[in-house]
């Protein structure tokens, strides 16, 4: 072998000794990231106990889309309706996590549920190309920018605690302010947000012409579906008469002029006045079915003074009546009068008394 042939030999050896060592130089960069960015997606579901995560496929956030929301894309004050929502007359305000009082499950801030799973909501109307979105309470939780390892701590809290008393305990406690805050009020405030967002976002999936509604209007819906959410469904007579629109020019209950196209408003007002909620949350009820009257803006308290009448009509009585009565006073009221009336009083309103 002449010195040519070993000089080839020599380079022909070096490379075959370097090659392996790039090639997997080379491999070892992309499996790094990938493992890294496995690693790293499943840090933050791990605090949190499986029968809490998301079931869905992908996991994936749904009220992420939430954050794409514009104070352009409504025509009232975003804040002007959670400042409503937070009144002691709406939701209210507790900072410290507390049963719900039809289901027990527990609740914070203005009524935010904390152990609320991912629903699918049909959208059943064709004409209606916006979809429903019924996010869980930990994607709603960190949407809202909070840390998951504290709702998982809330919680606990709440079970331990749902354990030691019962409902009329642990609102004693609440009321008397006994239990420290689980939420700062900023962090409660960003809650109220985030949901009432979803609100907002479900009320487009009700009414098909959501964005020609008037700035009340569009508040009272999304009120609406604040308070009852998916239950909104059963209100079919609402439902229908808000997808209605008029086909002439009407006259409001307070003298202003409604042009043709618009909601047909006297329809939804009764629909809600004839519904039980309205009797059963009164004092709600009549600020959201008055704000249905596209005057609300003008004239907000005559258009409440038509509802709650509406709601409570006075009742008329003749002279007789009223003189048969004085003379029968001294005869006492008969066992079931008393407890009707006692548990009239109760609730807070009555019943229309019969002319």
């Amino acid at each position: 072998m002449n010195l040519a042939e070993k000089c080839i030999l020599v380079a022909l050896l070096a490379l075959l000794t370097v090659s392996p060592l790039d090639s997997a130089f080379g491999q070892i960069a992309p499996s790094t990231v990938h493992d890294s960015s496995r690693t790293s997606f499943s840090v933050e579901p791990a605090s949190v106990p499986p029968e809490r995560i998301d079931s869905s496929p992908s996991n994936s956030n749904s009220a992420n889309v939430l954050l794409k929301f514009k104070d352009s894309d409504i025509k009232f004050h975003l804040e002007r309706l959670m400042n409503i929502l937070r009144d002691k007359k709406h939701e209210g305000w507790v900072l410290t996590a507390y049963p719900d009082p039809t289901t027990a499950l527990p609740v914070i801030g203005a009524g935010f549920s904390l152990s609320v799973r991912e629903t699918h909501h049909v959208q059943s109307n064709p004409l209606n190309p916006n979809a429903f979105i019924e996010p869980s309470s930990a994607q709603l939780w960190q949407a809202a920018g909070l840390d998951p390892r504290q709702l998982e701590e809330i919680l606990d809290r709440y079970d331990r605690r749902f354990k030691l008393w019962n409902r009329k305990q642990f609102s004693h406690k609440i009321l008397n302010r006994e239990l420290s805050p689980d939420l700062t009020n900023e962090q409660a405030m960003r809650l109220l947000r985030i949901s009432t967002l979803q609100a907002i976002h479900n009320a487009r999936a009700y009414c098909l012409d959501f964005n020609r509604l008037t700035a009340s209007q569009q508040m009272a819906l999304s009120q609406l579906v604040f308070q009852m959410g998916v239950n909104l469904e059963e209100f079919a007579d609402f439902l229908g008469a808000i997808n209605i629109r008029l086909g002439g020019d009407h006259s409001s209950a307070t003298g202003g002029n409604i042009v043709a196209g618009s909601l047909d408003w006297r329809t939804v007002q009764h629909a809600l006045i004839s519904s039980e909620w309205a009797h059963l949350y009164t004092n709600r009820a009549i600020m959201v079915i008055a704000m249905f009257d596209p005057t609300y803006d003008h004239a907000p308290v005559a258009a409440e003074r038509l509802v709650r009448a509406r709601l409570h009509p006075v009742a008329t009585h003749s002279h007789k009546q009223s003189h048969a009565r004085s003379v029968q006073h001294k005869r006492p009221p008969s066992p079931k009068i008393l407890r009707a009336s006692q548990k009239c009083r109760s609730k807070g309103h009555c019943p229309p008394a019969r002319s």
